[in-house]
């Protein structure tokens, strides 16, 4: 019944577990780790539907001639396969439409950039627009672009804008944004009754956590967290990217800034050790021993 286990297992990694890893607060200690654990929970929960695809037509073989089991497997057949097409479709229709309006979006800050301001900064991927609303945002891809407004170069000094721009670049370096393109890619591919926001809301803050440390390492926490409480909130980095409610994310993330010694060496190893029992345990536990059975009955008679 390997392929009932690993269906159970997939279900229980997209409705609960979630639910749970959202509503903790230990990922603010440790963001890239978090972020790698729930990158492990995903492909958990996709792993396992593979599981399925490839174990319930052998099981459902053996199982023949007992009609409950059958259908037990033909439903869990079913939801893993349509899972997995599912999954392909969204993250070539996620990853085509992300590219085509970032290529806009670069083309029209390129166009409306007041260069002069720009060139007084010095950064060749700076563009400068024009508008009293303090902005501060990045234009991923190939040839990516860090935006900031009139109104944020008149609100803030140079520490803090320095500060921005160490931010923005992580994001960037890191590619942030492929990140978010394939949790984006993965909501959209479950079923809607079986699919759970709490991944795609809670990346997107621990990836502005994880560019907030870099930023601090580099321009210091005191001008970083001075600047974010005077900008109004970046442009998401993911078409669906909308984190938690936009004052409880910057709470969060000032908190952290004013008690930067809450970092956690130890919070980092275990959820890196989480993250790679969620990828390895299910395959010794369940996949290797079905595969052992399905070798020795091979072919199946």
């Amino acid at each position: 019944m390997t392929a009932l286990l690993l269906g159970a297992l997939g279900l229980t990694l997209s409705l609960v577990v979630p639910g749970i890893l959202a509503g903790a607060r230990w990922p603010d200690r440790a963001p890239a780790a978090a972020v790698l654990l729930w990158q492990a929970i995903t492909l958990a929960g996709v792993l396992c539907a593979l599981g399925v695809v490839l174990a319930a037509p052998e099981e459902l073989t053996r199982a023949s001639g007992k009609p409950v089991a059958a259908a037990a497997l033909a439903g869990a057949l079913l939801i893993a396969a349509t899972i997995v097409l599912r999954l392909l479709w969204s993250l070539y229709g996620v990853s085509k439409r992300s590219r085509a309006r970032r290529a806009r979006h670069r083309l029209l800050v390129d166009l409306l950039d007041r260069v002069e301001q720009r060139e007084e900064l010095g950064v060749d991927n700076l563009r400068v627009l024009q508008g009293a609303l303090p902005l501060a945002y990045c234009v991923p891809g190939r040839e990516a672009r860090v935006v900031l407004s009139d109104g944020a170069l008149k609100i803030l000094d140079r520490p803090e804008i320095d500060a921005v721009l160490a931010h923005e670049q992580t994001h960037l370096r890191h590619r942030h944004d492929l990140v978010m393109e394939s949790f984006t890619a993965f909501y959209r591919a479950v079923p809607r009754p079986l699919r759970s926001r709490a991944p795609l809301d809670a990346v997107h803050l621990l990836l502005e956590m994880v560019a907030d440390d870099a930023a601090s390492r580099r321009a210091g926490p005191a001008p970083l967290q001075a600047a974010l409480e005077r900008l109004s909130d970046a442009v998401p980095l993911a078409e669906d990217a909308a984190a938690n409610p936009k004052g409880d994310a910057r709470r969060r993330r000032l908190a952290r800034l004013g008690a930067p010694h809450t970092r956690s060496v130890g919070l980092n190893a275990l959820a890196s050790v989480a993250a790679v029992g969620l990828l390895v345990l299910p395959t010794v536990i369940l996949v290797v021993p079905w595969l052992h059975v399905a070798l020795l009955k091979w072919p199946l008679k």
